[in-house]
This record gives structure tokens, sequence and C-alpha cells, in this order.
């Protein structure tokens, strides 16, 4: 019998020796370009009946296919028994094509390299799992799905898959430190919409114990539906999604999922760009210790059909809820008095469905070239009723008229009668605090619930920092000085006019400086700042080990990451923490307004900003100051003597803001004086480099 055995196995090597290695290939077809998924079949007859990642099993797969935006792409293989292994997705920007081939020993990775994809490289998924002793005789597909409709056009000229006795092997997933979120999809595309209908299980063992795929899933174990979302972000390799828990008949069905409050939206979101991985989770913690609400959220490594997808954080959404934006809820019939006026979610983001224009132009770098869109999050713009709907809308443009209005800062007529200062200050300084390059103008969320109970328009929850903290190398996000409000200064945007109109209400600068002076000694006390960041850094501290090897972007450029570009994750956290540093700093310095309290002199007053500092020969002064007279601008060297003076323009009207080029200033220290006319406004410390 042992005799017959070894016959069988010699016979058996012999025969892979005659087919070490065999090549199938197919032509392909137009790549449709209305959203839908094609699949290119390639029949594999006459090999071993079964594949493994040691004897015998697929090397690789090559395509040649043009497409006229490949990161519109997403590209994977699918074997004959349904396992699927994503090759590419979101790679290549504008560029057109691909001839090339997937093989996982290969030393480029896809997602760094450049289209037109030519050469061989590792793919996005690991190709060994096919080589999971099945039947390869049988159809191979190579799926394709343009996720961008109606925009570009693709045609799949040919494929091949090689098999060889130097079969993909790979390093299987197994257990983690952190929760796991496990979704079978059955072989089904997630798109941008509808939600597909998955299994969805989630493994939390609790602190200091693992969580390994094969255990019971005790947090969640049932339905779920499931789609891409997110604007810019839907373009990365690692996709964001969201999620709806249902019954076995797709009907929501509410959950309590890793200790948050039982609901049924909820938010996987991918820190692909961010490569501390902990940008947004920043930001909510501090939102949450100002007293507002922010979204609660859980990090989790994400198995997607057996396909390790990295760290991922499960959030709430942002919705109406007595555990989420607590406001009045409203239903068909609240048409009239106290019931009608509340509660509503307004966004200012990319419009993405039903919106309204502000009767008031934006801040803009083109003036009247663009607009303030707002949206409804709540009701539903398919719900609201028209009541509803022009009830909000009036209410938002009182608001804005009233802020516009000379007699703005009226306690009884002025903003305040249609808004929360409280929460505008606290929204404000976390955005300044982060910076973010998206502040104000994206991801924007304000609230308004009942008249009967203090129904003015409330600035939040915060949403979507993953660009913020030093995190992208445009519109002057990069520098440690400046303001996020003032980012037309640096782009061609539009921002809501109420921020640089609030710079003129001695009292919001007042109350400004004070509750900045509170927070930073408490809350945002750079040791409380760090001690967090350094908490989270060792929660993720072996997982985003797996994370990097499954986006191996660190020391990659990823756009739009500022330099220099971190080469190690502990690296990445001390950048981040450096310019945090420097930040607050800046900020102790500039922000305008004096904090007075009783049987005390003022602490301070700034009375004007400028930035950058150090500078060359170009600076922009915030005055915070309505301008009567000309202003103007005088630099002193450190003996005293006057080296330039400028009757400055103020750049729009009575806006406060000044952009001033000097030349021939040797390196030093000077003082600027910045004058109303006659009227000193205030001295500050330049440093010309």
């Amino acid at each position: 019998m042992i005799q017959k055995n070894r016959i069988a196995i010699l016979l058996f090597m012999c025969f892979i020796q005659q087919v070490s290695a065999q090549t199938f290939s197919a032509t392909g077809d137009t790549i449709p370009d209305d959203g839908s998924t094609i699949d290119f079949p390639i029949t594999v007859n006459g090999i071993p009946n079964v594949i493994d990642t040691s004897a015998y099993g697929l090397e690789s797969v090559c395509i040649d296919l043009t497409h006229t935006w490949d990161s519109d792409l997403d590209i994977s293989l699918v074997a004959p028994d349904g396992t699927l292994i994503l090759l590419s997705s979101a790679n290549g920007g504008d560029g057109d094509g691909y001839t090339s081939c997937f093989n996982n020993t290969a030393t480029a990775c896809i997602m760094l390299g450049s289209a037109p994809f030519n050469g061989t490289f590792r793919p996005q998924g690991q190709l060994g799992r096919v080589n999971n002793l099945q039947n390869p005789n049988g159809t191979w597909f190579l799926r394709i799905h343009d996720t961008y409709a109606f925009a570009d056009w693709g045609i799949l000229f040919n494929w091949s898959i090689t098999f060889s006795t130097n079969p993909a092997t790979y390093k299987a997933f197994t257990s983690s430190d952190i929760p796991l979120v496990i979704i079978n999809t059955n072989n089904q595309v997630i798109s941008s919409e509808p939600k597909i209908m998955v299994h969805m299980g989630i493994i939390d063992n609790g602190a200091g114990q693992r969580n390994n795929v094969t255990d019971t899933m005790n947090i969640y174990n049932g339905w779920a539906g499931i789609e891409i979302r997110g604007h810019s972000s839907s373009g990365f390799p690692q996709k964001q999604y969201a999620i709806e828990t249902r019954d076995s008949l797709g009907n929501d069905s509410d959950a309590v999922l890793l200790g948050m409050p039982s609901e049924h939206d909820w938010i996987l979101y991918a820190p692909y760009t961010d490569k501390s991985l902990m940008r947004n989770r920043l930001t909510y913690k501090l939102a949450s210790e100002t007293g507002n609400y922010a979204v609660r959220g859980r990090f989790a490594e994400l198995i997607i059909d057996d396909q390790y997808e990295g760290i991922y954080e499960l959030t709430e959404k942002i919705k109406r809820d007595a555990n989420r934006v607590d406001i009045a809820k409203l239903t068909e019939a609240d048409t009239t008095g106290d019931d009608l006026t509340g509660g509503y979610i307004v966004k200012i983001d990319w419009v993405d469905g039903p919106s309204w224009t502000s009767n008031y132009l934006p801040d803009q770098t083109n003036p009247g070239n663009n607009v303030i869109n707002f949206q409804l999050v709540y009701p539903r713009p398919d719900i609201v009723t028209v009541q509803q709907q022009n009830y909000i809308q009036l209410y938002i443009d009182s608001f804005e008229t009233a802020l516009t209005s000379p007699s703005f800062t009226n306690p009884v007529t002025g903003w305040r009668k249609f808004a929360m200062e409280n929460t505008f200050i606290d929204f404000f300084l976390l955005n300044e605090l982060s910076k973010n390059v998206d502040g104000y103008r994206l991801s924007t969320y304000f609230f308004k619930d009942k008249n009967s109970n203090n129904g003015r328009i409330q600035m939040g929850p915060l949403w979507d920092f993953n660009l913020a903290w030093h995190n992208a190398d445009y519109c002057g996000n990069d520098s440690t000085s400046g303001w996020a409000y003032r980012i037309t200064d640096f782009c061609q945007t539009d921002v809501p006019f109420w921020w640089k109109r609030l710079m003129f209400d001695s009292q919001f600068k007042n109350n400004l400086r004070c509750r900045w002076e509170s927070l930073r000694a408490t809350n945002l006390d750079t040791v409380n700042l760090f001690s967090y960041i350094d908490s989270v850094s060792v929660l993720l501290q072996e997982s985003q080990v797996r994370h990097f090897e499954q986006w191996p972007i660190l020391g990659a450029y990823v756009w739009p990451n500022p330099s220099p570009l971190a080469t190690t994750y502990a690296e990445e956290i001390e950048h981040l923490k450096e310019w945090i540093a420097a930040r607050v700093v800046w900020l102790d310095a500039n922000i305008p307004g004096s904090c007075v309290t009783a049987g005390t002199d003022i602490s301070y007053n700034p009375d004007f900003s400028f930035y950058p500092n150090p500078a060359k020969d170009h600076i922009i002064i915030d005055a915070f100051h309505l301008f009567k007279q000309q202003a103007h601008v005088d630099i002193y060297n450190a003996s005293g003597v006057l080296m330039f003076s400028e009757v400055a323009g103020v750049n729009e009207s009575n806006s406060g803001m000044i952009d001033l080029k000097f030349y021939n200033l040797e390196p030093g220290i000077y003082i600027i004086r910045l004058l109303d006319g006659t009227e000193l406004i205030g001295n500050k410390k330049l440093v010309v480099e």
C-alpha cells in the first residue's frame, strides 16, 4: 500500500512538472460606463483538480485594457468557487490603461504605481487566497466595475491567468487585539448605491482579550445593508461604507454596537489618507469634552469576504435621535405653531440632493462665481412638507439678515436672537485648532430645535476632520499660522460670510477669548492632548502594522499629505504632536478679544493677527476691525527706526483684511504698527527670514 502511494505521488509530481506553467487567455470587450459590473470569463481545464499555495496553483493574472480615467475602475478576479480577489481599486488617477500582470511576489505595489500601468505589480488583495484546495477547472472571471458612471469609457482587449509550481501564497489574518467586523457579501458588488444585503458579525471579547475570526460573533450576528459612501474619499483604494443593521426581511433593525446606543444607521470610516489613523477620533473626543454632542466610535479591523481591509472606525451617523442630535421629531402633521419650529438638521457640503441657496454671497476669491447651498439632513428632503421647508429656509435667512444688519450685535434684535453663541464659539475653536481645510464650507452641520426648547441655530455636530490637523498640502493648511476661516485668502472657494462678520462683534471676540483660555487650561492643554494621542497610538500599535502592510503608504505621498512624509507610524504620531504644539502657540498669541473677570485686569488683547510669521516679503493682516479711515501699516526695526510705511488697501469692504507686501527688509525682528487713520489699533512682533 505504501509503495502504491509512493507511485501515485511520483506520477502526480511528473504531471505537475509537465504542466509547471499553464496560461489561459481570453479576449475582452467594452467596459460599460453605466455604473454596472461586467464579468469577462476564461475557461480553465486540463490541470490538477486541487490548487494550493505550495505545490501547484494560480501564479499571476495579466490584463490589457484602456480606460480614460483608471481610478474609476475596480478590478477583481473571481474563482470558480466564488472566491473574489481585489486586484486594483481607485488607482492611477486620470491615467489611461493597464498593460500589467499581478503577482504577489512583485516588488511594486499597484497602489503606489502610476498610470498607464506597465509591468508587474502586487495586487491589493492576496492572490494566494484562491489557492484554497478548490478545483480550478471551470470558469474564472475578471470582474470590472466602472464606479463613476457616464463619464469615461474603456475596453478590455484581453486577459490571462497562469498556473504553475510557483503558486501565490498568502498570509492569513487570524486575530486582533481590537474588535473585528466581518462582512460576507455572498459574492455581490458593493457600490455607492443602493445598499446591498449582507451578513455582518462583530466580535469583541473585551479589553486585554484576543478577538479571533473563528470566535462567536458576540456583539452582532445578523443582516445589514452596505454601500460605499463619501465624496473625495470614495476615490481612495480603502473604501468607506454606510451600514444599516437590518432584519432578515431587509427592514431597519436597531442594534447596540460596541457599547454605543441602539440605532440602525452606522458608518465604517476608513482613515486611508490619515496615517495617524485618529484625526477624526481626536476631534470628536475634544468636541464631546466641550459639552457638545459628537459622534461616538470604536476602532476595529474589517474583513470583507475573507479579505483583510485594515483599520476602520465604526461610528455613529449624524441623525436625529435621543442619543445623537437630540431635537424634536417632525411628522407630516407638524405644520403650524410650535410644532413647526423644530427640529431640523442642515448641512453645508457638496450638493448631493435637493438644496437651496443663501440670499447672501459667501466670502470668496472670485466674488459672484460661487454660492452657499444648504441641504436638509432632517427631515429628509423626500418627506419634508412644504411648510417645514419654507419655515427653515426663512429662519436661516432671518439669521443671515440679522447678521448683516448694522445692529447685528444688538442682544435682542441681532444675530443672537437666532443662534446660540456658545456653539458657534466651540465650533470655531476646534476648526481653528485643527486648521480644518474643509472647515465651515464642507461637512458643516447645524441644527435647530423647537422654539419652546430654546430653538435657535446650534453649530455641529463636527464631522469629517481627516484632512485637518496638518493633513492637507493646499490652501495654506500646512502652516501652523493663519486662519482656517480665511481659506479664501489662499484658494478660490466659498465660505459663509458668518465667520468674518462675527469677528466684528467685540462681545463675540471677548467670549471667544475667554473660552479659549478656559479650554487651554484644561482639555486643550498639550499634556492632555498628547496623552490622548499616545493612548490611541498604543491601542493601535499592533493593528497598525497589519493596516500598513495592507496599505503600504507610510513614506509615500497620498493626496493631500503635506511634507515631510513620515516613514514610520511612530514618526507620523510625532509629526502630529509637533504641529499641534506650534499651532496652539500661534492661537494663544492671535485669538482675538479680551477676557475680563471680576477683580482682574484685561488678560489679553491681540488687537490684530497676521501670518505667516516668520515671513519673507509678504503677510496677511486680519485686523478684526471695521475701518472708518484709511489703514496705515508701519514697520519699525528693533531700534525703533521706521523701515517701511504704507497706506494699505483693505480687501473687501470693511473686511479688516490687509494683503501687505514689503521689500528690502533684512532678516531680523521688527515691530508692526497698525492704525485706523491716526487711531492706534495695535503693535505686534514680526520676524523676517
